[in-house]
């Protein structure tokens, strides 16, 4: 999926635009047992409830693509015959009716998922969308559709104590302290099934989210989708700068590190300004590109590239944004840390003099120390107090 199918659906959450009839989930505690079920009708809800249901689902379709939503992709095997595909196809063929399979479903969460806060909440939601004709010049023809896309979504939702509060007791005329009843979090993960990849079902795909890029629940993903798990953002930033370490050894300097991180953050601003609704990749390819074009050795930038398909695979299409953090430039050492706008981490040099090595930053005009502004010194003079 692409940016524009996830947001053409994510507008759908809305009580006066969706399709979605009934709200169905479980309430799980610390010992894993469901203590309550959900099967409410989403009609006869309160307005300002039915939004804070469809707010949260919602909220699993959120995140960047490649980061906190990925791709579960299943094999022919698995969607021509496999436990796991036919229960997501039964749970949306039956629009989420079938108290049976959904029992089923939730047990499959809750044999596996591992979370921090030891109640939660699992919501189910089935929407089918009726969905409108693109024209050539890309404008919606809400009057004419070629398709109906039926889906669901699910997330699972920490539930957490109330912080204690002052509150007002009007047959007493006071305030006092009151603890709110436990509250329905943020979804920590969920899914889209199947995936609406052209703008239409993709039953070999479903979108899987994760509220922390770094931890993918790939517990839940062997459970359910039985399926490799895709790696998470700290994964593969860990292996790029692996593949680049163990390829380059002493030549991983800190201008071939420099020269990376300029290049692929130039790729992610460029893919922002074009506005491509498609996930921005890169191949390893590019990135020894950028190394040649920084003086690497040949030898070394073919070591790169095998190290890559070691780690990522042949043929593996990277997300800059995993490998780098292109809103943040800093260098470390044992004596100091130095961050620096990455717009002008060019200016950053490494230079030995008197054989000791330095960093070394040009500065034009007046510098703050905690808040105080000095002069910098000139042409060797001292710098003096402002």
């Amino acid at each position: 999926m692409n940016q524009k199918e996830v947001s053409e659906l994510r507008r759908r959450f809305r009580p006066d635009r969706s399709a979605i009839s009934r709200i169905y989930g479980c309430y799980v505690n610390g010992s894993r047992e469901i203590i309550s079920y959900l099967d409410a009708s989403l009609g006869t809800m309160p307005e300002e409830e039915a939004e804070k249901y469809l707010g949260l689902l919602k909220k699993a379709l959120s995140g960047t693509l490649g980061r906190n939503l990925v791709d579960i992709v299943f094999s022919t095997r698995q969607v021509a015959d496999s436990e796991e595909h036919r229960l997501l196809t039964a749970l949306r063929d039956c629009q989420l009716k079938d108290a049976a399979l959904r029992q089923r479903f939730y047990e499959t969460i809750i044999g596996a998922l591992e979370l921090e806060e030891s109640n939660y909440v699992i919501l189910l939601a089935h929407d089918a969308y009726d969905v409108p004709r693109r024209a050539k010049d890309d404008t919606v023809q809400a009057d004419a559709s070629d398709t109906v896309f039926s889906y669901f979504v699910c997330c699972v939702c920490p539930v957490k104590d109330g912080k204690p509060e002052l509150g007002y007791f009007s047959g007493d005329n006071e305030f006092h302290s009151c603890t709110p009843c436990q509250v329905v979090a943020q979804p920590e993960l969920g899914f889209l099934f199947p995936a609406f990849d052209d703008r239409s079902a993709n039953l070999y795909n479903a979108l899987f989210y994760a509220r922390k890029p770094d931890q993918l629940h790939q517990e839940v993903i062997d459970a359910v989708f039985r399926t490799e798990p895709p790696m998470s953002a700290a994964e593969q930033r860990e292996a790029f700068q692996g593949a680049l370490a163990e390829a380059l050894g002493e030549a991983c300097s800190m201008e071939v590190a420099q020269a990376v991180h300029e290049g692929l953050r130039e790729r992610i601003l460029r893919h922002k300004e074009e506005k491509n609704p498609e996930p921005l990749t890169v191949a390893p390819g590019e990135v020894g590109a950028i190394l040649r074009e920084s003086g690497v050795a040949e030898d070394m930038v073919s070591a790169f590239l095998a190290q890559c398909g070691e780690r990522f695979g042949q043929g593996a299409a990277l997300s800059p944004a995993n490998l780098i953090d292109s809103g943040r430039f800093e260098l470390k050492t044992a004596a100091a840390t130095l961050s620096v706008d990455p717009e002008q981490s060019y200016l950053v040099e490494r230079r030995t003099i008197d054989g000791r090595s330095y960093l070394l930053i040009p500065v034009d005009g007046d510098v703050e120390l905690n808040g105080f502004g000095v002069r910098a010194a000139r042409d060797g003079a001292e710098p003096s107090a402002t």
